[in-house]
């Protein structure tokens, strides 16, 4: 987990990326500040990211990172919710690349806000 949280290093913060938001759990106090642009069909196009997060929600991050670009904001609230019933009720592991990486963290409820603070942060930033 800590290798996926320091790859977001290859997504650095730009103060470019116009469509900006922070998103920031109640639970432990870690924040996610992501930027985004978006293309003509209003799907991602690029991303920056600001961490103040423990190594699971950094770790999230990342891996929301790697695969945001080219993501619409309807299917990322999708992920989102799909993310948020996984971790709260077990089932199928959502189809977001790379989440198997979080499976140890779903017996930490406390840590599950951490996990979804960069869905919930680009969100925001798209007005969602």
């Amino acid at each position: 987990m800590l290798s996926a949280a320091m790859e977001l290093t290859a997504y650095p913060w730009d103060e470019g990326l116009r469509l900006q938001a922070t998103a920031r759990s109640r639970s432990c106090g870690s924040a996610i500040e992501i930027g985004l642009a978006i293309d003509t069909a209003g799907n991602v196009s690029a991303i920056g990211i600001k961490s103040h997060a423990c190594a699971i929600g950094q770790a999230a991050a990342a891996l929301f990172a790697k695969s945001a670009v080219g993501q619409s904001p309807a299917a990322l609230r999708e992920a989102r919710q799909s993310l948020a019933r996984w971790l709260q009720e077990g089932g199928a592991q959502p189809a977001w690349p790379g989440i198997s990486l979080l499976e140890p963290a779903r017996s930490f409820p406390a840590r599950h806000p951490a996990i979804l603070l960069a869905w919930d942060a680009a969100l925001s930033a798209l007005g969602q």
